[in-house]
C-alpha cells in the first residue's frame, strides 16, 4: 500500500478554478491506479476520476467531464485534479485513492489505499 496525502482544497467562487494535490510515499507509485472520489453533504461517495499506470488512460463521471483533468507525475509520486468552471454542486471531500492492481475503475472497492480527504466549497 502507499500513504497518500491531499493538498490544495479551499473556499472558492463558483467558475473558478481549483487543482487538488496528492502526495503518495512509496517506490511503486507508477504502477498504480490513481482515483479521485468525493462525498458531498449528506451524499454517499461517489467517482470523479481515475488515470491508469503511465496515465494510458484516464476517465470521469459525466458531471466532471470536460470541466476536470486528472493528471500523474510519477517523477513527484503526486497525481492532480485539474477543477475548471467550478459549480457549487461539486462542493465536497475530494479524496484521493490509489490501486495497486491498476484497474482505473469507478469501483471505489478496487482502491486499496486512501486519502484523509480534502475539502472543495464552491460558493454561489
Amino acid at each position: 500500500q502507499v500513504q497518500l496525502v491531499e493538498s490544495g482544497g479551499g473556499l472558492v467562487q463558483a467558475g473558478t478554478s481549483l487543482r487538488l494535490s496528492c502526495a503518495a510515499s512509496g517506490r511503486t507509485f507508477s504502477d498504480y491506479a490513481m482515483g479521485w472520489f468525493r462525498q458531498g453533504p449528506g451524499r454517499e461517495r461517489e467517482f470523479v476520476a481515475a488515470i491508469k499506470s503511465g496515465a494510458i488512460r484516464s476517465s470521469y463521471t459525466g458531471s466532471v467531464q470536460g470541466r476536470f483533468t486528472i493528471s500523474r507525475d510519477d517523477a513527484k509520486n503526486t497525481v492532480y485534479l485539474q477543477m475548471n468552471s467550478l459549480k457549487p454542486e461539486d462542493t465536497a471531500v475530494y479524496y484521493c485513492a490509489a490501486d495497486s492492481r491498476n484497474r482505473g475503475t469507478s469501483r471505489f472497492e478496487n482502491y486499496d489505499s486512501w486519502g484523509q480527504g480534502t475539502q472543495v466549497t464552491v460558493s454561489s
